[in-house]
């Protein structure tokens, strides 16, 4: 009979720490939500042509890793990149979108994110591509360490000048 209580003891210890389990999920999927939010925030800064917002989501010591760029390291450098990048995007028309459909992953204080994009102009789609976003928790916020993005097609080629 006391094998019995002492399996039971054993049992109810067992689902008490699974229940501990299930107690983890909420907090995980409030640091996933607020990912999202920060990617979310990045567009619509990005869209709405405000650099220092969008370089405000990164971390000072933040690396960016643009397409077709040299990486740039820092606030200040980030804030330079996009004061460029967006003015040329709203020179052009161009809308940066965001599939919301991004995979999320959390553990601990740092979490990354990875989705897709498209680029339109009028509506029309002119890029297509990924992206990937690294984050750490600071003081409560998730700030982008890391983020890279690419095309799903090659780089149009140069054209070749006419020989003379």
């Amino acid at each position: 009979m006391m094998k019995f209580k002492s399996d039971s003891w054993l049992a109810v210890g067992l689902i008490a720490l699974m229940g501990m389990a299930d107690a983890a999920p909420p907090a995980a999927a409030a640091n996933e939500a607020a990912i999202r939010a920060q990617t979310t925030d990045w567009a619509k800064a990005y869209n709405g042509g405000n650099a220092k917002a969008v370089a405000a989501l990164y971390s000072a010591d933040a690396l960016l890793l643009p397409p077709g760029a040299p990486g740039a390291r820092g606030r200040a450098a980030i804030l330079a990149f996009f004061t460029k990048d967006i003015a040329a995007s709203q020179a052009g028309s161009v809308v940066f979108n965001l599939d919301p459909q991004t995979d999320v992953g959390v553990s601990g204080d740092m979490g990354w994110e990875s989705g897709t994009y498209t680029a339109t102009i009028k509506g029309a789609v002119i890029e297509s591509g990924k992206f990937l976003s690294v984050s750490r928790k600071v003081n409560g916020k998730w700030m982008y360490i890391r983020d890279t993005w690419n095309a799903d097609a090659p780089p149009a080629a140069a054209p070749v000048a006419a020989k003379k």
